[in-house]
């Protein structure tokens, strides 16, 4: 191998040498006729691939790729050990600015897994005749008081020995709700206060509480440690979700290129065997989720906390975020993102998943009508009933036909959150012929159910899934993304962390306990 760096070395050299000797001898211009920096670069990158590269088996293929230095060189390197300033400048060349190139690099992503016939993974939610119940305390019983938690504590020992009955009163949170959440489609969950749409995300998640029944997420709670800079926080993130499916779909994406006769691109190439490398401290993934959120600016900052001054609140629901994005996760399910950079963070999302052809539900509270233009369905939740579900297009012809309609210089987003409200819905009453009548929740659930959307959904669930079409890596089996001991090593690196970075106090705390006067009697 090293024989074969040599060789690639001097033939690169020699390269180089021969071109300008070539523009030296020449009296026209060189700036005119020179070959430009680029074509030398990839003409040393093609030497480099040809030599050594393809002649590698696939195993050890995984393993190298070829990165332009600063100084505009093309050279071997090894994708399990980049460095930090190595990790930003490819993650800088392929998206230099998030808005405008983000999606250019999604699609040189997929267009090199679709040109050798790889189709990618994909995950359809669907839900049908969802019921969500719980027992629970009501009124001043529901108050968190130090009497209610000693009642609470006699009343359920009573209750198992049966010789009191309970107290607590039987809720329906969600009631007979049904839906499809498809994959490559952007989805809103929008809905007033209260309408349980955490509870919704959270069933959807698989992660109700135990005390909850449930018949047939990315939180809103920011819960992060605030002494890990940003950078930390995610990466510690990555380290334990793993890469998924990652390195089986690329190892069969080098042996089909390598029997085809393809060459890559060299920067794709690197950036996708280095995202697919389990176990790094920090992983390329880290460096691309944080400049596509905008928190490089902040990455080497402490997250902070009641305590310790550290990142902005707006920054901080952007690292929560960012820590389900650095994972191989395919289904999203995210609670109130809302913040300064919402319409930045959604869009950077959409391009994730009209193109890699992911599943997201997003709630917003009251998203902005530029931010609401960026998603293609919407679940519209009320009460705990759904009251629509179906294309964004669509949604204002549905309540048209139930009539109301939206005024012009009122927000789309906004107008569906009060229209179901006993106090809101009269100023939309449209129907000046016909006397206004208050229409429940119930009534247009009902009303949705014969709507022609609402029968083509309820036709698409009648129709059982084939699992035959699903692919095999869509779902995973395992508990966990990575094995026991790994998850046990990146927690004692994490907590080894603040001791390290606070070495000098207890350094000094130890040396003042050395010295301190002791008493013999």
């Amino acid at each position: 191998m090293e024989s074969d760096n040599n060789e690639v070395y001097k033939v690169s050299n020699s390269l180089r040498a021969g071109i300008t000797s070539v523009w030296r001898s020449n009296s026209v211009s060189a700036g005119a006729f020179s070959m430009s920096s680029r074509e030398e670069q990839d003409d040393e990158e093609a030497l480099i691939w040809a030599a050594v590269l393809e002649k590698l088996p696939t195993y050890n293929r995984l393993k190298k790729g070829i990165l332009t230095t600063s100084r505009g060189e093309a050279n071997e390197v090894d994708v399990n050990n980049l460095g930090q300033q190595e990790r930003q400048r490819l993650v800088e060349k392929l998206v230099k600015v998030a808005e405008v190139y983000n999606e250019e690099f999604l699609l040189k992503l997929k267009n090199r897994i679709a040109r050798v016939g790889i189709s990618l993974p994909t995950i359809e939610v669907r839900f049908e005749h969802l019921n969500v119940e719980a027992e629970a305390y009501v009124g001043s019983r529901a108050l968190p008081t130090f009497f209610n938690f000693c009642a609470n504590i006699v009343e359920g020992f009573l209750n198992s020995l049966n010789i009191l009955p309970s107290r607590k009163k039987h809720l329906t949170i969600l009631k007979d709700v049904s839906g499809i959440i498809r994959p490559g489609r952007m989805t809103l969950l929008l809905g007033p206060p209260g309408s349980v749409k955490t509870t919704l995300l959270l069933a959807l998640a698989g992660k109700l509480d135990s005390s909850l029944k449930n018949r047939c997420d990315i939180s809103q709670h920011d819960v992060h440690i605030g002494e890990m800079t940003v950078r930390e926080t995610l990466a510690f993130s990555a380290r334990c979700q793993g890469v998924g499916s990652r390195y089986e779909m690329l190892a069969e994406l080098t042996r089909r290129e390598k029997a085809a006769g393809i060459k890559p691109d060299p920067d794709i190439d690197v950036f996708m065997k280095a995202a697919a490398t389990e176990g790094q401290e920090v992983s390329v993934i880290t460096d691309y989720i944080l400049k596509i959120l905008g928190l490089d600016v902040c990455a080497d900052t402490m997250v902070g906390d009641e305590i310790l001054r550290g990142i902005s609140g707006g920054q901080r629901k952007r690292v929560t975020t960012g820590e389900m994005l650095v994972g191989p996760a395919q289904a999203l399910f995210m609670d109130e993102i809302s913040n300064s950079t919402t319409f930045q963070i959604v869009n950077s999302l959409r391009q994730f998943i009209h193109i890699l052809e992911g599943t997201i539900l997003i709630s917003l509270l009251q998203p902005a009508p530029e931010t609401y233009d960026l998603f293609d369905d919407i679940i519209l939740i009320s009460n705990g009933h759904i009251v629509y579900q179906g294309p964004r297009e669509y949604v204002l012809e549905f309540f048209k036909f139930m009539g109301f309609e939206c005024p012009k210089r009122k927000g789309v987003a906004d107008f569906l959150q009060e229209v179901t409200s006993q106090k809101e819905q009269q100023q939309y009453w449209a129907r000046e012929e016909e006397p206004y009548r208050f229409v429940t929740v119930k009534g247009f659930t009902d009303t949705f159910k014969s709507f022609y959307l609402g029968k083509k959904l309820e036709d698409e669930l009648r129709i059982p899934f084939d699992k035959r079409k699903s692919h095999r890596a869509a779902l995973t089996t395992k508990i966990y993304g990575v094995s026991e001991k790994q998850l046990l090593e990146s927690c004692m690196s994490r907590e080894l962390l603040p001791m390290k970075r606070n070495s000098f106090v207890y350094i000094f705390k130890l040396s003042q306990n050395e010295n301190a006067p002791r008493f013999i009697n």
